[in-house]
């Protein structure tokens, strides 16, 4: 990596001595109590913790005292018992679609969203992006987060940006052509589905002058990564948020490329056995808990993520101080039963997306067959590297098996699709499909 490469938003933000971060970061969760203390939710909550104010926390480790907060506690939060401050210092709200109940709703104040903002920066221009830079964000907007967090930092930093929001393919690849868009914002199962379709608009790779895409929404493999980095001829760096911490900008990668730097001055993080609750040391995969230490409308301690991580604690080449986390497994609810074999769609996904001759559009099935469980991998044929030999489709799903087989134990069914047969999502991309009887 040339050092030159390295290109920070907030220097000395980025880059504080561990002691120093580590001292804010107390400083900041002293307040964050404080500011918790005012919700109605927490009051009760911390009261019973023997909590009265921030100065009953003398060191990080006592944030363990305080139970964990999980989605369950914010629906039944729902509207407004997080709430921290009076509503009219309220400047926007975001909530989850709602569809398996109530919803969950976040807070946030005019500072809240510059805060935002400037994390986002830090990790937009961590990739080496800059205000040359023209910026389409395929993301939805609205009340889903992904869209809005990117919109704010760009326009900050100075970049040309193209609010596009997701859908309207054929649209998508004009205003990357006409208007020479050099990054853009997109799940990767969306990303695969332009390049996917790009012959049949009439376009070429070639076409358009990419140079980095900012990737996040799903959990996906290295595998995949490396097909859109390859397919593209750009890079492609990773991200992390959640609407609950605010939403994109939580941690990014760096043009290292090496695990994604969460802003340890906004958030505290931990990782936990899902099971035993107990917290796990660096390096070991576990849930990710996370805190806020900088939101004053609605702030959120040892909030469950859901989401499998582990903490890369090791110094980074581009100098910034603030621990990594490494890329997301899954969650902790995605992971699959099958036949007593523990088995995340991650692990299928990296296996299927290094075969050359398979598209970039896939799906795993669950169903029962007797006694026993059946595992289905379906996906797409990339149409320019295959000849569409029945031999050759037999030889192709015989490799795919036996590379999954090693993989997971499992000795998979494998279903060939026509490109563009199966299902595309223009948000996150639903790829497990559980058919078997709920007991």
């Amino acid at each position: 990596m040339n050092p030159t490469d390295i290109t920070y938003w907030n220097r000395e933000a980025e880059t504080p001595p561990r002691e120093q971060l580590e001292r804010q970061q107390l400083e900041s969760l002293r307040q964050t109590v404080e500011t918790a203390l005012k919700t109605p939710f927490y009051r009760r909550r911390l009261e019973k913790c023997g909590l009265a104010d921030g100065s009953d926390i003398a060191a990080l480790e006592d944030l363990k005292r305080i139970p964990f907060t999980t989605k369950d506690d914010l629906r039944e939060a729902y509207p407004d018992q997080l709430l921290a401050v009076p509503l009219d210092e309220v400047v926007r709200l975001h909530t989850s679609s709602g569809t398996t109940g109530t919803p969950t709703v976040i807070y946030h104040t005019q500072q809240d969203i510059d805060a935002w903002t400037e994390l986002t920066c830090r990790g937009v221009v961590a990739t080496g992006a800059s205000h040359r830079d023209v910026f389409q964000n395929m993301m939805s907007y609205g009340l889903f987060t992904g869209g809005l967090g990117l919109h704010y930092a760009a326009e900050k930093i100075g970049m040309t940006v193209i609010p596009s929001a997701s859908g309207n393919t054929r649209r998508q690849m004009k205003l990357m052509k006409d208007f020479r868009t050099t990054a853009i914002h997109a799940t990767p199962s969306y990303i695969l589905h332009i390049h996917a379709k790009l012959e049949e608009e009439g376009f070429r790779p070639e076409d358009f002058h990419l140079q980095r895409a900012f990737i996040g929404a799903e959990a996906h493999s290295e595998s995949t990564r490396q097909k859109i980095e390859e397919l593209f001829n750009m890079r492609a760096f990773n991200s992390y948020g959640m609407s609950e911490m605010n939403g994109p900008g939580v941690a990014f990668e760096c043009v290292c490329q090496e695990d994604m730097h969460l802003w340890e001055d906004a958030y505290h993080m931990e990782v936990i056995d899902p099971e035993s609750r107990h917290s796990l040391p660096d390096g070991e995969i576990g849930e990710l808990v996370m805190t806020t230490l900088q939101r004053g409308a609605t702030p959120l301690l040892r909030y469950r993520t859901g989401d499998l991580t582990s903490i890369n604690g090791s110094p980074c080449a581009c100098g910034r101080t603030h621990r990594r986390i490494a890329r997301i497994k899954g969650r902790a609810d995605d992971m699959m039963i099958i036949n007593g074999v523990n088995i995340y769609p991650s692990t299928i996904e990296a296996v299927i997306m290094t075969v050359p001759e398979v598209g970039t559009n896939y799906q795993i099935c669950i169903d029962k067959d007797g006694a026993l469980d059946q595992l289905t991998v379906k996906t797409e044929i990339y149409s320019k590297l295959f000849n569409g030999d029945i031999r050759s489709l037999e030889q192709l799903k015989r490799r795919i098996q036996n590379r999954l087989k090693t993989e997971v134990v499992i000795s998979p069914v494998i279903e060939l699709h026509e490109p563009g047969s199966l299902p595309v999502y223009e948000g996150k991309a639903v790829r497990v499909f559980d058919n078997r009887p709920k007991e």
